[in-house]
């Protein structure tokens, strides 16, 4: 997980590159788009709002194909995550739904309006939102992606 204080943090590391401009894009875009509402930008990136607690699972989650970023607009939210190797399988990888579930116990922090959190593939997660949480979640192919500060 990377965890940046700010868009402008993001920006300055992920600042080129046809995939991290289209992220700004769409978070740029978030002031026209409803709660729940899927959107796309090319073929590399779909987002949405999230607004409020919204029903959550017990399990982690995680991805292979897409990786989340969660852009914080208000609010905060615990979010516990772990390596999937040091979890345990519940449910397994699914291509259709690219998710694959697991148990077990990770680490905590608390993501807060202006962070962005990057879900790096190899760890799943899972949230504890509160009720004033806003977040942009965008979905991002991992093709050609490349995280700077690694």
């Amino acid at each position: 997980m990377i965890i940046l204080d700010s868009l402008t943090e993001f920006q300055r590391l992920y600042g080129t590159g046809k995939k991290w401009l289209r992220c700004m894009e769409a978070v740029n875009n978030v002031e026209n788009i409803r709660p729940g509402v899927f959107h796309s930008v090319g073929d590399s990136l779909v987002y949405r709002l999230a607004s409020g607690a919204e029903p959550q699972r017990a399990e982690f989650e995680g991805h292979r194909r897409y990786f989340d970023i969660h852009y914080y607009l208000e609010g905060s939210e615990d979010i516990e995550f772990a390596a999937k190797s040091r979890l345990y399988t519940f449910a397994p990888y699914s291509d259709e739904t690219d998710r694959e579930l697991f148990t077990g116990s990770g680490e905590k922090i608390t993501a807060r309006k202006g962070h962005v959190i990057i879900f790096e593939n190899h760890e799943a997660s899972r949230f504890r939102p509160e009720k004033n949480v806003k977040k942009v979640i965008l979905k991002v192919t991992i093709e050609e992606s490349y995280f700077l500060n690694k």
